[in-house]
């Protein structure tokens, strides 16, 4: 059954906008539950942009589905990760000058490293999926690594502007999948997916688990967390509109 792990981290940057308490990601990480969310996703950033540290500790003790934190494959993160011990690590790239994150993990041109970091991770009892492009060469470094599950960056097939793009992106995402089922990976995808785009991706073969948030917490805004979430699951399931 595909399931929904909502990124909260926007509530955050509208919080650090002031410098301020409110709102608080832990609060809409309870009603996003409430709403039938089926995982909580959190990226501790190195400039701390949004989640701070306080928040991920604060959610490993309140999440009641599972807890994903995202976060950049360094030895900083990889200790505090050790500390926390979340349900699960997503490891991303980061650039400091980026304003999200702009692509997948290099997986292939940097193996040692990554597979350092899942070997000390799922060692201690943390499996670990990488954040990385469909692209075949990635997918099979990423499995080289050990790593139990990756997660498809969908960012071009979100950002596609005429049909066409937008079909030869999918079949590279339903490509990518298939390879990876092959190979053993359990797989999750998401980034740039919205209430109008999700349920091709959604349709894919093997697919587990969509980690969605800018689309559901801008609509959040405006309808409420719960209506979001809840609309959110039922366009992944072709139910909405």
């Amino acid at each position: 059954m595909l399931t929904l792990g909502v990124n909260i981290d926007h509530v955050a940057t509208v919080r650090q906008a002031r410098q301020t308490v409110e709102p608080n990601p832990i609060a809409a990480a309870l009603l996003a539950e409430l709403a039938g969310a089926d995982g909580i996703t959190a990226h501790l950033r190195e400039d701390r942009r949004h989640i701070q540290d306080r928040d991920i500790r604060l959610l490993r003790q309140t999440v009641r589905t599972h807890f994903n934190l995202e976060m950049a494959v360094t030895e900083e993160m990889v200790n505090l990760a050790l500390e926390v011990k979340p349900d699960y690590v997503t490891l991303v790239p980061e650039r400091r000058e980026e304003v999200t994150t702009e692509g997948g993990l290099a997986v292939a041109h940097q193996i040692d490293r990554v597979s350092y970091a899942v070997t000390t991770l799922q060692g201690a009892g943390i499996p670990v999926s990488l954040f990385i492009d469909p692209d075949l060469l990635q997918i099979q470094a990423a499995h080289d690594t050990s790593a139990c599950f990756i997660e498809l960056h969908t960012g071009r097939y979100a950002e596609a502007r005429s049909e066409s793009a937008r079909h030869h992106e999918l079949e590279s995402l339903k490509n990518a999948t298939a390879k990876a089922l092959n190979l053993g990976l359990r797989v999750n995808a998401g980034h740039g997916l919205t209430y109008w785009n999700v349920y091709p991706v959604a349709q894919i073969p093997g697919m587990e688990e969509l980690n969605i948030g800018h689309s559901i917490m801008a609509r959040a805004i405006l309808v409420g967390m719960e209506r979001a979430v809840r609309e959110m699951k039922q366009a992944m399931f072709g139910a909405l509109g």
